[in-house]
């Protein structure tokens, strides 16, 4: 794999990132407690992420995640036609979120990134 970028993005409703407010990790979406890890994305693979899993959502927040602050617990795993998705085995802490920001995504998949997405 090449060098990790410098962000990986997760994906979350408000409802469960609300939650988790008092505490100090996020543990994931249903998905990714069914799964065993929290899925994220990097900022290539957000668009299509978004695209097929949460079109026509509007209640959604984007937490861009500073890569080095969790490459303990990061594992680089084939999804998607074989591309290499980041995969955390363990809790997030809230410390390693850089931002977050509200997004919706249209009932066809289109979203308007921020623009810090990088």
């Amino acid at each position: 794999m090449q060098q990790a970028p410098e962000f990986i993005y997760k994906v979350v409703t408000n409802e469960a990132l609300s939650e988790v407010a008092e505490g100090n990790s996020f543990i994931g979406m249903p998905v990714d407690l069914d799964d065993g890890y929290i899925h994220f994305s990097t900022a290539e693979q957000l668009a299509e992420t978004l695209r097929r899993h949460f079109a026509g959502q509007s209640d959604l927040r984007l937490l861009a995640v500073k890569t080095s602050t969790v490459a303990q617990v990061l594992r680089w795993e084939p999804s998607r036609g074989g591309a290499l998705f980041p995969h955390l085995y363990g809790p997030l802490p809230l410390s390693a979120v850089v931002w977050s920001e509200e997004i919706s995504v249209s009932k066809d998949g289109n979203v308007d990134l921020p623009e810090a997405v990088q």
